[in-house]
C-alpha cells in the first residue's frame, strides 16, 4: 500500500509537470487555428504593402531597380518551413490516431479478461471498465482546458486504483487467469500514459513562431521587389497569401487534437463502449 501511494504521488507529480510543459509548448494550440491564420493573412498583406512602399522609395531615390536575391531565398525558406511543419503535424496526428487504437484494444482486452472472473469481482470490475471507457469518450468529445484535464485525469487515476484493487482481490481468491489479467491491466495503464503523451505532444512554439515570422518577412521582401520594379501583381500576391495562410491553418488545426476540422475519430472507442453495454 505504501508503494502504491508513492507511485500515485509520482504519477500526479509527473502529470502536473507535463501540464506545465504543455502550457509552454501549446501557446498557439490554445488559440483557434482560424484566428491565427486570419491574423497571419492580414499581417502578410500589410507587410507586402510596406515592402512595396519601401521598394518605390528605393527606386525613386536611386533611379534603378536594385538587384536582390533575398526574395527568392525567403520564399525558399518559407516553403521549407511549411513542408517541415506540415510533415511534423501529420506525424503527430498519426501518433494520436495510433495511440487511440492501442488504448481501445487495451481496454477491450482487459474487459474480456474481467468477464472470465467469478462473481462479485466480475460485475464490479466490468462496471469500472465501462466507467473508464465513458470517461475517455467524454474527455475526447469536448474542448477542455488545463483545469478540466487535471480533473479528468484525477478521475481516471481513481478508477485505475479501484480496478487494481479488484484485480488484487481476484488474485488473492486464486483466479486461474492471473497472468493475462495482470498483463491486460498493465497494458491498460501503459496505453493510458502513451495516449496522454500523444495528445500533449504539440508543435514546438518556436517552430510555429518561426514559420509565422518567415511568412511575414517573405511577403515584405516580395512587396519590396515588386515596388522597386513597378511591376506589382496584386492578384498573384493575394493568391499566394491565401494559399500560405490556408496551409498554415491546416498545420495549426492539426496541432489542436481536441477541436478543429482535423480531429482523430473516436469511433473505435464508441464501438467498444457499445459492445460493453450489450
Amino acid at each position: 500500500m505504501h508503494r502504491g501511494r508513492v507511485a500515485a504521488k509520482s504519477v500526479k507529480a509527473a502529470d502536473t509537470k507535463n501540464t506545465v510543459h504543455m502550457k509552454m509548448d501549446g501557446v498557439f494550440a490554445n488559440i483557434d487555428a482560424w484566428r491565427t491564420a486570419a491574423t497571419l493573412g492580414l499581417a502578410m498583406f500589410a507587410a507586402w504593402q510596406l515592402g512595396r512602399w519601401r521598394g518605390r522609395r528605393l527606386r525613386a531615390k536611386s533611379g534603378n531597380v536594385p538587384v536582390s536575391k533575398f526574395e527568392d531565398a525567403s520564399l525558399a525558406l518559407l516553403g521549407l518551413l511549411l513542408a517541415f511543419s506540415f510533415s511534423l503535424a501529420i506525424v503527430k496526428y498519426d501518433q494520436r490516431r495510433t495511440s487511440l487504437l492501442a488504448d481501445t484494444n487495451a481496454i477491450g482486452d482487459f474487459y474480456t479478461c474481467a468477464s472470465l472472473l467469478k462473481e462479485p469481482v466480475r460485475t464490479k470490475l466490468r462496471s469500472l471498465i465501462r466507467d473508464y471507457a465513458e470517461l475517455r469518450v467524454e474527455l475526447s468529445g469536448r474542448r477542455i482546458d488545463a483545469a478540466m484535464l487535471e480533473n479528468a485525469l484525477g478521475q481516471m487515476q481513481q478508477v485505475q486504483f479501484q480496478m487494481t484493487a479488484l484485480v488484487d482481490q481476484a488474485l488473492a481468491d486464486g483466479t486461474p487467469i492471473a497472468v493475462p489479467l495482470t498483463n491486460t491491466l498493465n497494458g491498460l495503464i501503459s496505453n493510458h500514459a502513451s495516449r496522454l503523451a500523444a495528445i500533449r505532444d504539440r508543435l514546438p512554439t518556436g517552430v510555429v513562431a518561426l514559420l509565422l515570422v518567415t511568412a511575414v518577412v517573405a511577403s515584405m521582401l516580395v512587396g519590396r521587389e515588386q515596388g522597386a520594379s513597378e511591376n506589382a501583381d496584386l492578384a498573384g500576391t493575394i493568391c499566394f497569401i491565401m494559399l500560405a495562410t490556408f496551409v498554415v491553418y491546416v498545420i495549426l488545426d492539426l496541432n489542436q487534437p481536441e477541436r478543429g476540422l482535423f480531429t482523430v475519430s473516436q469511433e473505435p472507442m464508441h464501438r467498444l463502449l457499445s459492445s460493453m453495454e450489450k
